[in-house]
């Protein structure tokens, strides 16, 4: 049912309670290939009217941005190594943009079937306050989306 899932982490320990879900659906399922996927938005530097002379110039920003890429690529690479899905492919990718389209942009050009996230519970104010990009991928993705709710961050907890 499930044959490949997609996995969006962003390098905290909340993203990564989704992991033994995915395990176990990956197994239940008979899942050929599991994609662990990190999205980094590029460092903008707004342009202003004046010059300003502590502005970064192009290069710092591209160094910046590079630093960023390499950072998310070391983290999946480890993160990949110490994974083992009996018989489940299992591979990695950075990708740069903002993340919920870049998500579900993602998801469609590699015919994912499942998209599993990891989210904080938030309800009412705080979500429409802090956004949430676990809630903008299920309401624009065109495949399921299994959403894991951290523990310790339900609506209660917040309380």
């Amino acid at each position: 049912m499930y044959d490949k899932i997609l996995v969006p982490l962003d390098g905290s320990q909340l993203a990564e309670c989704v992991l033994p879900h995915v395990e176990t659906v990956a197994r239940g399922c008979g899942t050929s290939e599991v994609i662990f996927l990190r999205v980094v938005e590029p460092v903008m530097i707004p342009v202003t009217a004046e010059e300003d002379i502590s502005s970064l110039s192009q290069k710092e920003i591209d160094i910046i941005n590079g630093e960023i890429r390499t950072s998310a690529e070391n983290y999946l690479g480890k993160l990949v190594k110490s994974l083992k899905y009996d018989g489940v492919n299992i591979r990695w990718e950075v990708t740069s943009g903002k993340a919920t389209e870049s998500i579900t942009e993602y998801a469609v050009k590699n015919k994912v079937d499942l998209i599993a996230i990891a989210t904080h519970g938030r309800s009412g104010v705080s979500r429409w306050i802090w956004g949430s990009v676990a809630e903008r991928v299920l309401r624009s993705a065109g495949v399921p989306v299994l959403m894991i709710t951290a523990p310790g961050c339900s609506p209660e907890a917040e309380k």
